[in-house]
């Protein structure tokens, strides 16, 4: 089922304080939250209920012990089963709270973290968020130290917990430099990109990144960034009723008959086109099995 509301974008002035990097929640949800992506990174463990988590267009069970990181570069909605409350541990914050090494090793993969914790992990992951409560609640001294200390065993622990896919382990070894560059484009792909700040981030000149990005990726920088708004784009338009014309500012594109040619060379059929055929495959899907529902 396609949500009808055009995806909200949640920022981080909205729900943090400037002074902080980061902001605890304990949700109890007893309806559907719309699709929706943010400006900051979410880390969710699931303390109770059920429900359907879809993350990228993809459904997946919502249970005890589910637990998520999402990026920016990521879009979901949440629907508790019929009857159902689902209560969860929310964190969310900005790249600050973690190092530039974990950032690196967590994110050049450019997918989200999924996992479905026993009962061993999850009581020692709900100890991590009761410490973060805690240190929120009251804060002291060097209380923010404790809590980036919660935020990276945290990430460690799922991270190891979601071992690299075949294909991923395949890649060949990228240049710290390229890698920053990467783990940067993974999370702000869809925002105005210049390849002379990219560069300066990764500490090269322009001209020296360039050809060393290509040679790490295969791609040129052009090609690369386009490829990711593609991507999310072609999510977006097989998981939401969102009109093309807001898919492609949404995705990074600055015209639509762009945008449209680029979509239509990469998939070899129209936005709309596509958004027709996918919803016609999951129709018959749906005749066939209707109670399929992909589980982590």
């Amino acid at each position: 089922m396609k949500n009808q509301d055009i995806p909200e974008r949640l920022f981080n002035d909205q729900y943090m304080d400037p002074l902080s990097s980061f902001r605890m929640y304990q949700h109890s949800l007893d309806r559907p939250i719309g699709t929706h992506w943010h400006q900051f990174y979410e880390l969710a463990l699931v303390v109770s209920g059920t429900g359907i988590h879809r993350i990228n267009g993809a459904p997946l069970r919502m249970e005890r012990g589910h637990v998520f990181l999402l990026t920016p570069a990521d879009f979901h909605q949440i629907a508790p089963d019929p009857g159902q409350t689902l209560r969860l541990y929310n964190l969310i914050f900005t790249e600050r709270m973690i190092s530039d090494k974990l950032a690196g090793h967590l994110f050049e993969r450019g997918n989200a973290y999924l996992y479905q914790y026993e009962q061993r992990e999850y009581a020692e992951a709900e100890r991590e968020f009761e410490r973060i409560l805690s240190e929120s609640a009251d804060w002291r001294e060097n209380g923010d130290i404790i809590v980036q200390g919660c935020i990276e065993r945290l990430l460690v622990d799922l991270s190891r917990s979601c071992p690299p896919t075949e294909k991923e382990v395949a890649v060949l070894p990228v240049h710290p430099s390229i890698r920053k560059a990467l783990v940067y484009l993974q999370h702000h792909f869809r925002n105005p990109l210049l390849l002379e700040d990219v560069a300066r981030l990764a500490g090269l000149s322009a001209n020296y990144f360039s050809e060393s990005f290509g040679k790490q990726t295969g791609l040129t920088f052009q090609a690369y960034v386009r490829d990711m708004r593609l991507q999310f784009a072609k999510s977006l338009v097989s998981a939401t009723d969102l009109p093309v014309t807001e898919i492609c500012y949404a995705s990074g594109f600055n015209t639509l008959a762009y945008f449209e040619r680029a979509f239509k060379a990469r998939y070899r059929v129209s936005p709309g086109n596509f958004r027709r055929l996918e919803a016609n495959s999951a129709g018959r899907l749906h005749a066939k099995d209707p109670g399929k529902i992909i589980t982590v």
